[in-house]
């Protein structure tokens, strides 16, 4: 048994409940009406009827379980299918309010019943039993003598033809009761299924919501690591070589502190470039805040490596390959895989030269960082950030779908290679270039 067959359908609220109470009084008001009409009129149900005072009391019984018929749908079925067959075998003057509440409970029974099995099985019987009591009048009506039916011109003999309306009208009665007790018991159902999916969407949606955050959050924490490490790296390196010339070389030691200078002012801007994107959602879409810096790309790697090679490194830097346009994240994320492994070189290394190479292929971007020294020194992340910078770098690659490979050269030294796939840039710009 499935998850929404086992499902029941929560009980009635205040507003329902109270509502069954305007319904039984409704019910019992126009069965008191209708046995006053019909006594006034002559116009007995069965010919033949007990005092107007119990034919009202029948009228306000009958509708009196409807005050609880969606508290205790299976008893109030109940109690108006008996006391219907007792206020027939009465012989009450009016039969319309009766059948109306025997049809409001089978309906409720169907539409709010908590246990499906027993609210099936109850109508079943109920209707059963409603066609037993209708047999046992039809056989009593044919064992008395025919009434003369005047004016009568159909086809079918007038007994019989009050007889098979009787069972048809029954027939339609009891079933449409049924079915559409049944089509509310479904329709609640599925009101009950599209919330818990709405539900779930919301939660999916918070969800998605919170990923994006973390996901945006770590993006930031990355490139705060590629701008600080480097630049800070940078700036150590040169400051030390200044405190050491600073007595016996003014002249190369003030160079040294002019690179300190420039490479903190690049820093700034690019971390004001970071907060911009913090503080888009306070700034109209496209324009920059605050006069932060655009996002740095493969336009700034030949800066990059300049500031490389005042460090003391021998940086070389070139470019193979038609150069072509590429995506910005693209750029930004290759930029810092270069930023990140010249870091390493310069902190971690003991390398004297490096190359830095970008290759235009036909279906990618690739960078490639060569050095010759020993690599990155293994073993655990260090407080300052060591270790960080290639999982960062991997995880860069990993975004565009791209495949990085780090290791030592086998001459000697250490690499770094990132390829970026360019699918779909090649496929724009073969587009733009034919339109």
């Amino acid at each position: 048994m499935s998850d929404w067959q086992r499902w029941q359908r929560p009980g009635p609220d205040a507003t329902q409940r109270r509502n069954d109470g305007w319904t039984a009084l409704a019910v019992a008001a126009g069965g008191a009406a209708a046995v006053v009409f019909t006594n006034s009129m002559g116009v007995l149900a069965f010919g033949t009827a007990p005092t107007l005072a119990e034919q009202l009391a029948w009228a306000l019984a009958l509708a009196a379980p409807l005050a609880v018929r969606r508290r205790f749908p299976t008893a109030a079925a109940l109690a108006v299918a008996a006391l219907f067959i007792a206020a027939q075998a009465r012989r009450i003057g009016d039969n319309v309010a009766p059948s109306v509440a025997l049809f409001i409970s089978l309906y409720t029974l169907g539409a709010w019943g908590r246990d499906r099995v027993v609210a099936r099985w109850v109508r079943i019987g109920v209707i059963a039993v409603m066609f037993g009591w209708l047999g046992i009048g039809l056989y009593q009506a044919i064992q008395t003598p025919a009434p003369v039916f005047d004016g009568a011109t159909g086809p079918l003999p007038a007994p019989l033809a009050a007889a098979l309306y009787s069972i048809g009208f029954n027939l339609v009665f009891f079933l449409g009761a049924y079915f559409f007790g049944e089509a509310a018991w479904e329709s609640a159902r599925r009101r009950h299924e599209l919330q818990l999916q709405q539900e779930e969407l919301r939660r999916s949606q918070a969800e998605n919501a919170r990923q994006a955050v973390v996901a945006e959050r770590v993006r930031i924490a990355r490139d705060l690591h590629d701008v600080v490490a480097h630049h800070v790296s940078v700036m150590g390196v040169q400051a030390a070589a200044a405190r050491r010339v600073f007595d016996s070389d003014p002249e190369v030691a003030r160079s040294a502190i002019s690179t300190v200078e420039s490479t903190a002012r690049t820093a700034i801007g690019e971390l004001r470039g970071l907060l911009g994107v913090l503080r888009a959602n306070e700034t109209a879409p496209g324009s920059e805040a605050d006069g932060a810096h655009p996002s740095p790309g493969l336009a700034e790697l030949p800066q990059l490596v300049e500031k490389t090679r005042a460090t003391g490194l021998a940086a070389t830097y070139s470019v193979h390959g038609p150069a072509r346009p590429v995506p910005t994240a693209v750029a930004l994320s290759a930029y810092r895989v270069v930023q990140e492994a010249l870091t390493n070189t310069v902190r971690h290394a003991h390398a004297q030269h490096v190359d830095v190479r970008v290759r235009f292929l036909e279906a990618a971007l690739e960078v490639d960082v060569s050095d010759d020294g020993l690599g990155p020194t293994p073993g655990p992340a260090k407080p300052d950030g060591g270790g960080l910078g290639l999982v960062g770098m991997r995880e860069r690659v990993a975004v565009h779908g791209g495949e990085l490979e780090v290791g030592p050269r086998r001459d000697g030294g250490f690499q770094v290679r990132a390829r970026f796939p360019l699918a779909d840039a090649a496929s724009a710009a073969a587009d733009a270039a034919v339109s």
